[in-house]
């Protein structure tokens, strides 16, 4: 029986700010840290001996190459070495293949064993300041095993952002459909507020708003943000929130449903912009009363969205 085999449905975990994480370690020796990334972004876990990898010209030192599954071929990363750990040739022999899942991009993680499944609360995982000192640092959270062990999680989309770039947004695009929108002025002169924790996604986002003109600000979490809009003394200005999915303190299911609940902000609109875009998220998202879903790979979009929801609500 694989290790994923029991996995709770993502909609179930959505209600009660929780998730599961797949634990894993990437060396077999006894300092090595445990790793982990959520459930809903992985696939399977393949022994890499049982697959060839083939090398690509010019690719980037962290790219091993390619593998086929199942007819797909599949981009390989060392995780490991990212990390700072050299395999060695028997390490290498021995390790296994993560078959993850972002925005639709199926790529391989080398690992050297998956642990085991976990479930947690949101509010079990921390951020330490120390993780946000530098925009280049690669741990996002962490939260502790039975056992008292550290548990990392990392910044996968800035993995995927120094390796395989072009799956990432492009930051460059201005969406010709945004010139064929009227923005609204509560849009125009007011503050998009959002809630993402990762680094290379704010920056993304900065990125985008930066070039469309529009004010935001952004908070590391889902907590910080409504925290900060039911200290505002009328959050009913707020032109539009945008948040993630998976984030320490308070998942953005949560959000959704705490700021729907609230009523100066139950009719805003709300866009999740994540990388968990399977169909069973986008579809909770709906349901807690999601106005929009963009694909992180597609952020570009998240503003024409916007100035799309609030032209429909201004005209109806």
């Amino acid at each position: 029986m694989s290790i994923l085999d029991n996995v709770d449905a993502a909609t179930n975990l959505a209600k009660n700010n929780e998730l599961q994480l797949l634990v894993f370690r990437i060396s077999n020796s006894e300092e090595s840290a445990y790793y982990a990334i959520n459930v809903f972004k992985t696939r399977e876990v393949v022994e890499s001996k049982n697959h060839y990898l083939t090398k690509l010209p010019s690719a980037h030192p962290l790219l091993e190459g390619t593998m086929t599954l199942r007819g797909l071929q599949i981009p390989v990363l060392n995780l490991p070495e990212w990390l700072g750990k050299t395999l060695t040739r028997q390490e290498l022999a021995i390790s296994n293949v993560l078959i993850c899942d972002f925005n639709g991009i199926v790529i391989g993680l080398r690992i050297m064993s998956a642990f085991r499944v976990i479930k947690k609360n949101w509010n079990e995982m921390h951020a330490p300041d120390a993780y946000r000192l530098k925009d280049d640092g690669l741990v996002m959270n962490d939260t502790r095993l039975d056992d008292g062990s550290l548990c990392l999680i990392l910044d996968y989309e800035k993995l995927l952002s120094d390796v395989i770039p072009q799956a990432m947004v492009n930051i460059s695009e201005s969406p010709s459909n945004l010139q064929k929108l009227t923005i609204p002025l509560k849009l125009k002169d007011g503050e998009v507020l959002i809630a993402e924790d990762s680094k290379t996604a704010q920056r993304h986002l900065r990125h985008i708003f930066k070039n469309s003109q529009i004010n935001l600000r952004i908070f590391d979490n889902g907590k910080l943000l409504v925290d900060y809009i039911k200290a505002m003394p009328d959050a009913s200005v707020i032109p539009a929130v945008i948040t993630d999915i998976e984030m320490p303190e308070m998942s953005g299911f949560t959000v959704l449903q705490t700021l729907r609940a609230y009523p100066p902000t139950k009719d805003i609109p709300i866009i999740v912009n994540s990388s968990m875009t399977g169909h069973n998220n986008k579809r909770e998202a709906e349901v807690l009363g999601a106005s929009g879903f963009v694909d992180k790979t597609k952020s570009h979009n998240v503003i024409p969205l916007i100035v799309e929801i609030m032209n429909k609500v201004d005209n109806s």
